[in-house]
């Protein structure tokens, strides 16, 4: 059986004005509040999701750098450059 996600909330600009506290209170424990003009969905209220640590060195070995990096480039592409 599969477990289907809940609709969010739809509320109008109005209403989201009149309650945004309530709103936020609502998000803050994990819904979702779609704000809706004229019943016609404009934005998505969700919750702020907080970056992760940041983990140094995560991408050691994953790129290189050849060891003619800094050579000089050939006179045919250089030859491009001063066109």
């Amino acid at each position: 059986m599969r477990i289907m996600p809940a609709r969010p909330k739809s509320v109008n600009v109005h209403e989201a004005k009149t309650h945004l506290s309530k709103l936020l209170e609502q998000v803050e424990a994990g819904a979702e509040v779609v704000i809706a003009r004229a019943g016609r969905p404009v934005a998505r209220l969700v919750p702020f999701a907080r970056p992760g640590k940041r983990v140094l060195g995560q991408d050691a070995g994953l790129g290189f750098i050849a060891t003619d990096f800094d050579a000089p480039l050939p006179d045919d592409v250089l030859a491009d450059f001063e066109r």
